[in-house]
């Protein structure tokens, strides 16, 4: 018995056979399976990147620019063209300016309407006619700012001369002109040479007028009763004055000879 049990193959148990068996398959199996998850992984990158950069960049961009832009402009346009209209009522029957002035919300009421109006409702605030237009609001302020402005431009610096020969005849020529009397500088400057060398104070007491009490006096040596016939408004009532001298004896010169520029002598 001992001689058989050497030479015996050991016997293995089924169950261990099969078991050796499916690990040596499912490590070879193993495998495969991770290689495919490998590969797998690899393919799935260039799947995940399109969807991503396809449906961000329609999402942001359509729903930020449409929204913006129409909302604003036309909100803002219309409100300073409003602003820029001048505004402007006419009177119906039974209107007052507190109801008008009230119902067009005015700052300062009815007080501020009747003073922006004035020179078209007149004295009495109380009394307002169908159909006078009033002037409310930005246009009241306009037509205020304007007739500020023609004031303004109508209004001119008060002109200066010089208290000398030149001055006073300067000063005569622009009364002159205002009066329409004819006369040049040049004119006058020959004439009052030649009657006082300049001098507003020179008197005449020696000619015929001196010895009818009437001496010639002043720059132009006019007596008195010339002077005050033909005296310039706005000028003194004195023949020494040398404006006032100046200006009447070119009003007279010029109503008999036609111009003190014509005036070569006594006269």
């Amino acid at each position: 018995m001992s001689a058989k049990g050497k030479h015996r193959r050991p016997k293995q148990h089924r169950i261990a056979r099969r078991l050796a068996f499916a690990g040596t398959g499912g490590a070879a199996l193993a495998l495969p399976l991770i290689g495919a998850t490998t590969a797998g992984a690899a393919v799935t990158q260039p799947a995940v990147a399109p969807a991503t950069s396809t449906l961000a960049r329609p999402a942001v961009q359509p729903a930020v620019q449409p929204a913006v832009q129409p909302a604003v402009q036309p909100a803002v346009q219309p409100a300073a063209e409003n602003a820029a209209l001048p505004l402007t009522y006419s009177v119906v029957g039974g209107d007052t300016l507190s109801k008008i002035a009230a119902d067009h919300s005015v700052s300062g009421g009815w007080q501020t309407l009747y003073a922006d109006n004035r020179s078209a409702i007149g004295a009495d605030p109380s009394v307002i006619r169908p159909g006078l237009t009033l002037r409310l609001g930005a246009a009241a302020k306009a037509s205020a700012a304007k007739a500020t402005a023609v004031t303004a431009a109508a209004v001119k610096p008060a002109a200066t001369y010089a208290n000398n020969l030149d001055g006073w005849i300067r000063e005569s020529l622009d009364i002159m002109a205002r009066h329409g009397i004819p006369g040049s500088y040049n004119g006058i400057h020959r004439n009052v040479m030649r009657e006082s060398s300049g001098n507003p104070l020179a008197i005449n007491n020696w000619d015929s007028n001196a010895a009818a009490g009437i001496p010639s006096k002043g720059l132009l040596q006019v007596i008195d009763p010339t002077f005050r016939a033909y005296h310039v408004p706005g000028t003194a009532m004195d023949s020494y004055d040398p404006v006032a001298n100046i200006t009447a004896a070119c009003n007279y010169a010029a109503a008999r000879y036609g111009s003190i520029d014509n005036v070569n002598g006594a006269y």
